[in-house]
């Protein structure tokens, strides 16, 4: 099993930054924000991993840390299981957030934390200064502050936090290289999952959501609604420094490129438009059915760390038509979903 280092800030949009901003600051912090995160890939290869102790199968374990604007993690312990508010807005969002996405995970496919096996969950939050991004490091959940303009507390949208947390469960069951197709999907089910708990909070219908990742992240300033949109590929944001979203939502549209691992924040548009598809088709709650087969096909022994977007559709029909039945509804939705995005099975 290998560590990831999974962001949600793609390094193409602080690309962007860079190269379009008039601001001498504000592009000095993308920069910084790039190397951070450069340094960061190179030294997770090192982070070893932690199994659960003795946690319990209903309850989760959080423990939230405090940076202090440092480069080091893991940080100060702030708040463990059971303490009180500490009054610091982020690291009790941290803390809140992370018992959201537990007991989405627990409730609704009987998951028990990162691992499956009660796994303590760790945030730090207040990393670097004006560090404009979160990430999944293969132990952790890391936030930055923002700069304030750009980029508000990666802390604040629940599903920025739920998106990192699937990165670890993705990391303990499929464990899908972080490259290429296999890395697309990797992040396009950090997307879906991070979607599907901030429905199951607010109570939506597949019809009724937004679709949205990290909506509440951009500044005021910035002309966009988020950092991706599942339905709508390619529309969540068209700013004259972070540049125009590049997802495709089709086969068609697929970026091969050799920068962002492959294009893994990319074409991860097209896994997760097909993923909108299906919970669109099948209607009700989007973890009731769609997101059962995606969970299903993801702790499946059916992927391969280098599955590409060919073999993750055969494998969500395949179990599709194990838990609804070959001649199911739910398994004609999933054909016709992926064959919307140019993927047929």
């Amino acid at each position: 099993m290998s560590a990831m280092r999974c962001t949600i800030v793609p390094p193409h949009l602080l690309e962007r930054v860079v190269a379009n901003s008039t601001d001498p600051e504000t592009r000095a912090r993308a920069v910084r924000t790039l190397v951070l995160d450069a340094s960061q890939r190179t030294e997770r290869e090192l982070v070893p991993f932690r199994r659960a102790g003795n946690g319990t199968r209903d309850e989760p374990r959080r423990t939230v840390k405090d940076a202090r604007r440092r480069e080091e993690l893991p940080g100060l312990t702030v708040r463990s299981e059971g303490g009180e508010p500490t009054g610091d807005k982020a690291a009790d969002e941290a803390y809140d957030w992370l018992g959201v996405a537990f007991r989405f995970f627990e409730d609704v496919y009987d998951h028990n934390s990162i691992d499956n096996a009660g796994l303590e969950m760790v945030s730090t939050v207040h990393y670097g200064v004006d560090y404009d991004n979160a990430f999944w490091n293969g132990e952790q959940m890391v936030y930055g502050d923002g700069d304030g303009r750009l980029f508000l507390s990666f802390t604040g949208p629940l599903d920025v936090t739920a998106h990192e947390l699937a990165h670890g469960i993705t990391q303990y069951t499929a464990n899908l290289a972080y490259y290429g197709q296999s890395g697309a999907l990797n992040e396009s089910v950090s997307d879906v999952m991070g979607s599907m708990v901030k429905q199951f909070h607010l109570g939506q219908t597949a019809a009724e959501a937004d679709w949205l990742i990290g909506e509440g992240l951009f500044g005021p300033a910035v002309q966009g609604r988020a950092l991706r949109s599942l339905k709508e590929p390619g529309t969540a944001y068209d700013d004259p420094e972070l540049g125009k979203d590049p997802q495709p939502g089709h086969m068609d549209g697929y970026v091969r490129t050799s920068r962002d691992n492959g294009g893994v924040h990319i074409n991860s548009g097209i896994p997760n438009r097909a993923f909108h598809l299906l919970s669109a088709s099948l209607g009700g709650y989007s973890w009731e059915r769609a997101g059962r087969i995606w969970y299903d096909t993801l702790t499946s022994d059916l992927l391969y760390p280098d599955t590409d977007f060919a073999g993750f559709a055969a494998a969500t029909a395949e179990l599709a038509g194990t838990r609804y039945g070959a001649e199911s509804t739910e398994r004609q939705a999933v054909l016709d979903a992926w064959n919307g995005v140019g993927v047929p099975i």
